[in-house]
C-alpha cells in the first residue's frame, strides 16, 4: 500500500507539544479532516453506484456517515471552486474567477479561509497537497504545517514544498501526500487539528500508481447516452475560435505538461486511467480511517469528502470537459461522516453547494464569519435529512483567455428546471426540464409553453445575483 520509493527526507512536522493532553482535557470542538480530490464527478464512487471502480475506504465514509446525493459546485473549474471551498463566497466576490496565472498567487494570499478562522478559534491547521490558485507554492495564511507543490505538480517524482524547504521527492505523488497524512496524525495535538488534503489525482495527465497500471483491465468505456446528442439545442457548444498563442498571453501561459510515459491516449484507457487513479486516494482514505481508530479520535472526527468539479467523458460529444453548465460538470461526491451528527447510512436530498462547507465548519465550531458568506450551513441538514436548505442555486463561469472557444456563462438551477444564460452571446441561452430530460438533451428556450417559466428562471437569476453581490 505505501510507495516504493520514498522522499529522501521525510516529512518534518514542526510540532512541540510533548505528548498531548489527556482525552478530557481536549476542546469539545472536533477535529476535522477534509478531503478534495480533482475532476471527479458525482457517480464515479461504489456507493454512488458507478458500476466498476472499487471504493471500499470512500464508501464507508458515507456508509458510516452521510450522503448528499444533488451536490454542486458554483463553477466547475479548479482555481474558482477551490476558493470557493475556502471562502464560502462566489468567484464574483472571492475574485479567483479562472485558471489564468494573472494575479490569483496575490488573491490567493488575501483570502480569508475557515481553516485561518479556525486557527484564530484555536484549531492547528495543516495544508497537505494540491493549492493551484495562483502558481507558487508558498504557505499562505491560516496553516501552522504546509506541503504544497507549484501548479499542477507532478505524478511522479515532484519537487514539493515542506513547511518552506523545497525537496526532490522520489515516488508517486498520491501516495507521498497519503503519507504525509498519516504522519501528521500519528502525531500527538494538543488541540483539535483541522487537516485539508488536497490530492492531484484524478487530473489528468491520469497516471496511476505502478500497482494500479493494470486495474480494471478487461473493463471498456461505454459512451454515455447523450454521446450523440447532434448539438441543435446547443449553440453555444458549437461555437468555434481560433487558436490562441497560449506562449504569449500575458499571465495566462500553462506550465509544460507531464507525458503520460507511454501509456495510451485512447478515450477508453484515458477513461480507465482516471478511475485507476482513484484507487490510491482510495487507500489513503484507509490509512486515515486505520490511525483515527488506533488513536481512538475517529469518532471525535468529521471526516468530509469531495471533489472541485465533475468532468464529461463523452455527454454531448465533450471528452475530458467541465467548463459547461451540465450536470456532469456541476454535480461532485460529497460524503460526510461524524456519528455525534449525522446518522450512519443516511442519504441528503438537499442541493448542497461547495460554499456551504465554509459555513458548515463555522457553526459546528461555533466561529462567527468576519466576511460575508453566501453558502449555508449543512448542520440543520445533517442533524434532520428533511431540514430545507434552498429552492435554487447560482452557477457561473468567466471567460478564461486560453480557452476562449468556452463563453462565459450564469446559470440558475432548481431541483427541475435549468436555465443557462451566455452573457456575451445573443440567442444561444438554453432551458431544461431535468426531470422529463435528465440528460438535457432538449433546449426549451423557444418553446411558447414555457415561456412564463422561464421569465421565472430569468427573475430568479438576477435575485441570486443581487443577493450575493455579483
Amino acid at each position: 500500500m505505501f510507495f516504493a520509493r520514498v522522499c529522501f527526507v521525510a516529512f518534518l512536522v514542526i510540532l512541540s507539544h510533548g505528548t498531548g493532553l489527556a482525552q478530557e482535557a481536549r476542546p469539545s470542538q472536533p477535529n476535522i479532516i477534509f478531503i478534495l480530490v480533482d475532476d471527479m464527478r458525482w457517480d464515479q464512487l461504489g456507493i454512488t453506484g458507478h458500476p466498476v471502480v472499487q471504493t471500499p475506504n470512500i464508501d464507508r465514509i458515507g456508509e458510516e456517515g452521510s450522503v448528499f446525493k444533488n451536490a454542486f459546485v458554483c463553477t466547475p473549474l479548479c482555481s474558482p471552486s477551490r476558493a470557493s471551498f475556502l471562502t464560502g463566497q462566489y468567484p464574483h466576490t472571492h475574485r479567483v474567477i479562472n485558471n489564468d496565472r494573472n494575479g490569483l498567487g496575490f488573491i490567493s494570499h488575501k483570502l480569508v479561509t475557515f481553516p485561518m478562522m479556525l486557527r484564530k478559534a484555536g484549531y492547528e491547521t495543516a495544508y497537505i497537497g494540491k493549492w493551484h490558485m495562483g502558481h507558487d507554492d508558498t504557505r499562505r495564511p491560516g496553516f501552522d504545517h504546509w506541503i504544497s507543490f507549484v501548479g499542477q505538480g507532478l505524478f511522479l517524482d515532484p519537487v514539493v514544498n515542506i513547511n518552506g524547504v523545497r525537496r526532490q521527492c522520489d515516488g508517486y505523488m498520491t501516495d507521498l501526500l497519503n503519507q504525509w497524512t498519516v504522519d501528521f496524525l500519528k502525531e500527538d495535538h494538543e488541540k483539535p487539528f483541522l487537516l485539508y488534503l488536497s490530492h492531484k489525482a484524478v487530473h489528468q495527465p491520469y497516471i496511476p500508481a505502478e500497482r494500479h497500471s493494470d486495474l480494471y483491465a478487461g473493463q471498456e468505456y461505454t459512451p454515455p447516452p447523450s454521446a450523440d446528442d447532434d448539438l441543435s439545442g446547443k449553440p453555444a457548444l458549437r461555437r468555434t475560435a481560433p487558436p490562441v498563442d497560449k506562449l504569449k498571453i500575458l499571465g495566462a501561459t500553462p506550465e509544460p505538461a507531464e507525458p503520460r510515459y507511454g501509456r495510451p491516449n485512447t478515450e477508453e484507457e484515458i477513461f480507465l486511467d482516471h478511475l485507476r487513479c482513484l484507487a490510491s486516494v482510495d487507500e489513503g482514505v484507509g490509512q486515515i480511517f486505520e490511525v483515527l481508530e488506533k488513536k481512538g479520535e475517529l469518532d471525535n472526527t468529521m471526516i468530509i469528502f469531495t471533489s472541485d468539479n465533475g468532468f464529461l467523458f463523452g455527454e454531448h460529444g465533450e471528452f475530458r470537459n467541465k467548463r459547461v453548465a451540465y450536470e456532469e460538470s456541476l454535480r461532485v461526491p460529497l460524503l460526510m461522516r461524524y456519528p455525534a451528527l449525522i446518522e450512519p447510512g443516511t442519504q441528503r436530498d438537499q442541493m448542497a453547494l461547495n460554499i456551504d462547507i465554509a459555513p458548515t465548519l463555522y457553526d459546528l465550531v461555533g466561529v462567527e464569519p468576519p466576511i460575508p458568506v453566501h453558502g449555508k450551513s449543512l448542520v440543520p441538514v445533517l442533524k434532520n435529512p428533511k431540514a430545507p436548505l434552498r429552492d435554487s442555486f447560482l452557477a457561473e463561469y468567466y471567460l478564461e483567455e486560453i480557452t476562449p472557444k468556452h463563453a462565459e456563462w450564469k446559470t440558475v438551477r432548481t431541483d427541475r428546471w435549468k436555465f443557462i444564460h451566455y452573457p456575451g452571446l445573443e440567442g444561444m441561452d438554453e432551458l431544461y426540464d431535468l426531470k422529463n430530460d435528465p440528460l438535457e438533451l432538449e433546449n426549451l428556450i423557444s418553446s411558447s409553453e414555457h415561456e412564463e417559466r422561464l421569465d421565472e428562471l430569468k427573475a430568479e437569476l438576477s435575485n441570486l445575483l443581487e443577493k450575493t453581490g455579483g
